[in-house]
């Protein structure tokens, strides 16, 4: 799709076309407390990117957040180095952002973090990439350099989406933030299509006829890579992510993702109330309260008890983790959430995810093939269990990163029983099938680093992901943030981040979710936002989700 001059791709979900983008950078601000509202303290369970947006804005409202977080700072916005090379970096959970995702760049923008393009598959400035498939190996740098066999797959998902999910009237309406016709297309594909998973839609499109170019198309996809692991969820989780190029052009964070958490907690924002120079982390004493073990209701204010027994009570409470630690990881009674609410909670289904990096030497991979005279390695794509290997060069004397596997539910689940060494030992020895004589061990430097999201026991999983049939289950979390229609003691109590986004496993929607909260805060302590820049809530009678009929 090519755009207008005066036009830029964005995250509009369809499913809620605000611009939330806009509302955070409105000179006007997102709105204004009554006097006495000032310095309230707000509890924010959850240091991740979401629950340091939303403490960061409720800062600069000039309420008083109170951060809970179990673990370290960053959540899914994880990152290591190796030892004393501090310029080598593995980013754990998310590793690669989109220009379009433009409300969370307007806080990478903000702390001054600088990015790089990341290195997928065929990406402009990737030196080589391999696909592996079936024990054929193809080298290519674009993918005019493929055997035609890819093009014809790349043709026939752009003749399914065309065909069957209007692609580029949905391009062009997000682009031009057309919302009259994004509600118009979305609304009617959500009614046909909400019952159909990935799969059901590549089989049922005339285009995808042969079952040969399904197989393909699912280990290699489009973007970053293979989304076999996607085919059992909804169709619509996969054309949120197209309409909005959530997937094209992806950068990374030069010295890692949890620079955006973290600059958030330690940045000092202009506010209405805080002295010059007050931060999160000022008002923490440097860090933040250990985790939430249990939240209930008294009366109309929340009670939050935390892992050390200290209790304390808050006129609103904002919850960013996984919804599922509410069924078991914080005890809380049932007046927490409506009973539909509860059933949305306990029907999510997360995806897994695992990955292992290592340093090595020197980005060994650019050498020359002395047969061939191509990279030795480049990024792949494989049938086999790495799946995804991603190279991060740093320079020619310095040491590399690369990621020798990313993999995803069941692939993810092969590595579950393994140690660290033992996962390194078979990727090691797949790899050796894809690239004999390359000896990628005699690189390593030090130990490998592991995560597998499934096992970590405050997340148990990579994301959330919609299976066919549970938008309804998504519409009950995402409208959650707006309660006129509750009674004054059910109120006050605010979901937000991945889980409740309509695009789960990109921080935009951890962030835009945020954002809703924040409004839900100011609502509720009787605040308002300025008639020249509504919020999410004002407009959401005009841009609400539609509701199908149960």
């Amino acid at each position: 799709m090519t755009l207008a001059a005066t036009e830029r791709m964005t995250m509009l979900v369809p499913d809620f076309p605000f611009g939330y983008d806009r509302w955070v950078t409105h000179p006007a601000g997102l709105g204004e407390l009554p006097a006495h509202r000032h310095g309230t303290p707000v509890a924010v369970v959850g240091g991740g990117v979401s629950g340091l947006v939303a403490a960061y804005e409720l800062l600069r409202l000039g309420l008083r957040p109170v951060v809970y977080e179990a673990g370290e700072l960053g959540g899914r916005m994880r990152s290591v180095t190796f030892g004393e090379h501090e310029h080598a970096v593995a980013d754990l959970g998310a590793m690669r952002f989109p220009p379009s995702a433009t409300t969370l760049f307007h806080y990478i923008d903000s702390l001054g973090l600088a990015t790089r393009p990341f290195p997928n598959p065929l990406a402009p400035t990737t030196p080589s990439t391999v696909i592996e498939l079936g024990g054929t190996v193809h080298r290519a740098r674009t993918a005019r350099d493929l055997p035609t066999v890819y093009q014809e797959v790349a043709d026939a998902w752009n003749k399914a989406l065309q065909d069957r999910a209007e692609l580029s009237t949905m391009e062009n309406a997000i682009a031009r933030r057309d919302v009259g016709l994004i509600k118009a297309v979305w609304n009617r594909l959500v009614a046909e299509l909400d019952d159909e998973s990935f799969y059901g839609f590549l089989a049922r499109s005339g285009a995808f006829d042969s079952f040969r170019h399904r197989e393909v198309f699912g280990q290699v996809g489009f973007g970053t890579g293979g989304w076999d692991t996607d085919f059992p969820n909804s169709i619509l989780e996969i054309l949120r992510v197209v309409y909005t190029h959530a997937d094209v052009d992806q950068v990374s964070i030069v010295g890692g993702a949890q620079q955006v958490p973290r600059g958030l907690w330690a940045h000092s924002p202009d506010t209405v109330f805080w002295p010059k120079g007050t931060s999160l982390a000022a008002l923490h004493g440097g860090r933040p309260r250990p985790s939430v073990a249990k939240i209930r209701r008294a009366g109309r204010d929340l009670v939050v008890t935390d892992a050390t027994g200290r209790s304390e009570a808050y006129p609103a409470v904002v919850f960013t983790p996984h919804v599922w630690t509410l069924l078991g990881r914080v005890d809380c009674p049932e007046p927490l959430l409506t009973t539909d609410e509860w059933i949305a909670v306990e029907r999510t289904h997360y995806m897994s995810s695992s990955k292992l990096f290592v340093l090595t030497d020197r980005p060994f991979w650019l050498d020359a093939d002395p047969v061939g005279g191509h990279d030795v390695m480049g990024m792949t794509l494989t049938d086999r269990s790495p799946r995804g290997v991603y190279l991060f060069d740093h320079g020619p004397d310095r040491p590399g990163v690369m990621c020798l596997s990313y993999t995803w539910n069941d692939d993810s689940a092969k590595f579950a029983t393994l140690d660290d060494h033992e996962r390194l030992t078979v990727l090691l020895r797949r790899l050796e099938s894809i690239y004999p004589g390359v000896d990628i061990a005699s690189h390593v430097i030090g130990d490998p680093v592991t995560i597998s999201w499934e096992r970590e026991p405050h997340f148990m999983g990579a994301f959330r992901a919609n299976l066919p049939g549970q938008y309804r289950y998504q519409r009950r979390l995402f409208t959650q943030f707006r309660q006129h229609d509750l009674p004054p003691d059910r109120r006050g109590f605010f979901l937000c981040g991945d889980d409740i986004s309509w695009t789960a496993g990109f921080a935009e929607g951890a962030v835009t979710t945020a954002l809703n909260a924040v409004w839900g805060v100011l609502d509720h302590l009787g605040g308002t936002t300025f008639p020249s820049n509504p919020g999410p809530g004002d407009v959401f009678a005009e841009l609400a989700p539609v509701e199908l009929p149960s």
